[in-house]
């Protein structure tokens, strides 16, 4: 069994009676708890694993510790939905019992096959602080909801020589008469790497060997890979960790980017074309995507970020999932756009117009969860700010800077601070032009921004004041505006 026991490698079958409730009943009324984001009932949340659209609906799993805001043992939590937007809560899937899996169930995704859903994920195996391994592991899920861990577990044992223990995170797909299998991976030499597995059944593996980039010495460890396919282009969406800051880029304690460019699987090569960040966001990370029944490539992401304490800890609770975004490749862009389902949550609306020209305009509003469609045209104006959250001591800031094409928001106005290391601005290159959009959903501690049609995101935390509930916007210049609001109800 273990070799290092510790309150933190709990899992849910020791739970002490009334325990569980009781961390529930603490979580539940916590004012930052999102109505429509997928978020824990209790515990910590992280990555989305085994995204997927099977029997009729979509599934989605993520990492969850049960007993509290801290990365202690995985499981792997269980959500189900027939319209993106109303979730149901399921019994847990994968409960790591097994030594092969000791320190917990870590990420991975879902493939159909045979009419059953296939759960790849990792076992963590820790020996000490400094001293780990990794199995990769399969579970099998029913058309009743009933997940059965494989007798051929772990499918892949242990790690392959010149890499360490920190080699995780299936990516499992089927191309020709093959299964195909990325990990992300360490090298011995302390830098990241994806490594490759190919089989005839989805059950035996042989290793492959490393998918060679051009990223030879880019961060110290790559997690959560994913490889899609969209207008003609291949794309590697992965976490990279410990890349340096460079002008807009990379700001984050740790960041997502993606690879454009050509795979070739049989001489294990991506051609990297061009690198971009996804989200610029303080709070985007380990993202998976999956394809649905109308053939669409959607994704969501955790939003949190590794190692960083948030007001919602001292209520039990961390964490929750971004909404569903439909992907799209255009003009050498990858873009994110809420899946259109998302207006079914729509309730009350209200239309604003008119022309800024050097003021302010305040925005009625006194709801916490909320979508703003904001068009603004015939701009002729340096700057256009937009504050959310606003009230005598507290606003976030979304700032252009048209002439620099920049576009910054900052979160440094809060009476609840946290992550102030890692600094309160975050930026990204946009050309305004006369004309920009914003779609904005606000979700009680959850903001996120799309511009232009998903040309660039930002996801981010905030943990207001329940008062804090306006909304500004001004300019240097002039510029007409279009906002249609909507309260959003409830989704899970």
């Amino acid at each position: 069994m273990n070799k290092l026991i510790s309150n933190k490698y709990t899992t849910i079958l020791e739970a002490k009676k009334g325990q569980l409730e009781e961390l529930i009943n603490t979580s539940k009324n916590d004012p930052w708890k999102p109505i429509f984001h997928i978020h824990p009932e209790c515990g910590l949340l992280n990555d989305p694993n085994g995204l997927s659209y099977f029997n009729g609906e979509y599934h989605v799993f993520y990492q969850w510790f049960p007993f509290g805001p801290i990365h202690g043992m995985k499981h792997w939590a269980h959500v189900k939905s027939e319209d993106l937007v109303h979730w149901e809560r399921m019994s847990v899937a994968i409960i790591p019992t097994e030594d092969y899996e000791s320190h917990g169930a870590y990420s991975g995704n879902a493939i159909v096959k045979d009419d059953q859903l296939l759960l790849f994920y990792t076992g963590n195996v820790k020996y000490s602080d400094t001293e780990r391994d990794a199995n990769q592991c399969l579970a099998i899920m029913n058309k009743d909801y009933t997940v059965q861990k494989s007798t051929s577990n772990p499918v892949i044992k242990g790690v392959p020589k010149g890499y360490t223990g920190h080699v995780r995170d299936p990516k499992v797909w089927k191309d020709g008469d093959k299964y195909y299998m990325l990990l992300g991976a360490q090298r011995e030499n302390l830098t990241g790497s994806i490594i490759v597995y190919e089989s005839p059944d989805a059950v035996e593996w042989n290793f492959k060997g490393e998918l060679k980039t051009s990223l030879e010495d880019f961060g110290f460890m790559w997690e959560c890979p994913d490889y899609i396919k969209l207008n003609g282009k291949d794309i590697l969406i992965f976490s990279p960790q410990g890349i340096e800051a460079n002008g807009h880029d990379y700001k984050n304690l740790y960041n997502v980017i993606y690879a454009v460019g050509k795979l070739d699987l049989d001489k294990l090569t991506f051609d990297i074309e061009y690198i971009k960040e996804l989200d610029k966001g303080f709070d985007f990370y380990a993202p998976q995507t999956f394809e649905d029944n109308s053939n669409r490539r959607l994704m969501f992401g955790w939003s949190g970020m590794p190692e960083v304490e948030y007001p919602s800890d001292k209520n039990m609770w961390a964490h929750c999932l971004t909404l569903p975004r439909e992907l799209s490749f255009e003009g050498n862009i990858l873009k994110q756009k809420p899946v259109k389902e998302l207006e079914s949550l729509r309730k009350d609306h209200l239309n604003i117009k008119g022309t800024l020209n050097n003021n302010l305009v305040d925005i009625e509003n006194n709801k916490t969860s909320y979508e703003l469609d904001i068009d603004f045209t015939n701009i002729n104006s340096d700057d256009i700010t937009l504050k959310l959250f606003k009230s005598e001591n507290e606003a976030f800031t979304i700032y252009f800077d048209i002439a620099n094409k920049a576009v910054f928001i900052d979160r440094e106005n809060f009476i609840d601070k946290f992550a102030e290391e890692f600094g309160h601005i975050r930026s990204g290159e946009i050309n305004v032009g006369e004309n920009l959009n914003l779609k904005i959903f606000i979700d009680r501690s959850i903001v996120e921004i799309f511009i232009n049609d998903g040309e660039l995101v930002f996801t981010s935390r905030v943990f207001p004041l329940e008062s804090s509930t306006g909304i500004e916007i001004s300019s240097k210049g002039t510029l007409n505006y279009n906002i249609d609001k909507y309260t959003l109800e409830r989704g899970i």
